[in-house]
């Protein structure tokens, strides 16, 4: 057996193939992009859960400033 590498039919995919690697390619980038949007969302959660932490324990603080003076 040999192999024609001058034969157009192997060289450049068909019509089909090229719409099934577009096809995959948009699902890889819809996943990547939703998992993105979870994890962002997830910092921005224990992000405003820090906050809301300090803040707690930055009111705790004056006021044991506070009931010392």
């Amino acid at each position: 057996m040999s192999s024609n590498t001058n034969d157009p039919s192997t060289a450049m995919p068909s019509d089909e193939a090229r719409a099934d690697l577009t096809a995959q390619l948009d699902d890889l980038l819809n996943t990547v992009s939703n998992k993105f949007a979870g994890v962002s969302s997830e910092i921005f959660a224990k992000m405003d859960e820090m906050a809301r932490r300090l803040d707690n324990l930055e009111s705790a603080l004056k006021s044991i400033e506070e009931s010392a003076k």
